[in-house]
């Protein structure tokens, strides 16, 4: 399942994500401190409900990290396989998965894999996630992908379910204009030049193919998905402002057009048309 030292299109080294990356930056990772994956964070819970996962499925997970979102299908009945391109993520998948009750060989599983060649045939999956993932792969990665995807889910039904943060209109256009505000505010030092590194400075090693809902929609319907909806959201702020800054901030994430630039986090949900176009 790994691709060879020969081929010349680029990939990120599986070595980049190691334990301290899972435990310290990737998403959802003080929830699964607390709780070894029982309980998940506020936008991996918001993709997964689009999942509608439901008994006697088949969900495969793509870069399933720690095996959270395995072990909450394999609570619902589902039959759930995560695959990830990192060893140290198919061990931590493991480990949650085995304090799981009920989490049966036959109906779960965990296998260090390529997102561009799943070992699975055409036609047997109910559901794919890709939650927190595409950011990680080039576009070339992506396109294959998500062909593959379109490959081993079940026709008609099935459905893609898609996650990718940050918004790539946001770091390319609102971003700018932001840490522009918080330089003449005195904030400027929490907001470096390039905005990969806000907040979680291992992104400026693994992001390399951030999107937006636009972007987005474009490569499921390349792929031969029906685009069911795309969307946007942003993690609460929680931030003491005064009611002329509440007011923008209002409306640069509540209206369009400005809230396709401001708004932070990227879902979409795609279905498996009948035929490839």
């Amino acid at each position: 399942m790994k691709r060879t030292s020969e081929d010349p299109r680029p990939s990120l080294p599986s070595s980049l994500y190691d334990e301290a990356y899972f435990l310290t930056a990737c998403e959802g990772y003080e929830e699964f401190a607390e709780t070894h994956g029982q309980r998940l964070s506020r936008r991996l819970a918001a993709a997964f409900q689009y999942a509608e996962v439901a008994p006697g499925m088949t969900v495969l997970d793509i870069g399933c990290g720690r095996g959270e979102i395995v072990r909450q299908c394999t609570r619902l009945g589902a039959s759930a396989y995560g695959i990830d391109y990192a060893r140290t993520a198919v061990r931590m998948a493991r480990e949650a998965l085995a304090s799981e009750d009920g989490a049966s060989p036959q109906k779960a599983g965990v296998a260090q894999g390529d997102a561009t060649r799943l070992p699975f045939p055409s036609g047997t999956i109910d559901r794919v996630l890709m939650f927190d993932v595409v950011e990680h792969l080039y576009p070339w990665e992506l396109e294959t992908a998500l062909a593959e995807a379109w490959r081993v889910l079940r026709s008609p039904g099935g459905k893609l379910v898609v996650h990718t943060a940050p918004n790539g209109w946001y770091d390319r256009y609102a971003y700018p204009f932001v840490r522009l505000f918080r330089r003449l505010s005195g904030l400027g030092a929490n907001y470096p030049r390039d905005p990969r590194a806000l907040n979680v400075a291992v992104n400026l090693d693994v992001h390399v193919n951030e999107q937006s809902a636009l972007s987005l929609w474009r490569a499921l319907r390349r792929a031969g998905f029906r685009p069911l909806r795309a969307w946007l959201d942003s993690p609460p702020q929680n931030r003491k402002e005064g009611p002329a800054l509440r007011a923008v901030r209002a409306v640069l994430f509540g209206l369009p057009p400005f809230s396709w630039f401001f708004e932070r986090e990227v879902f979409a949900v795609g279905e498996k048309r009948v035929a490839y176009p």
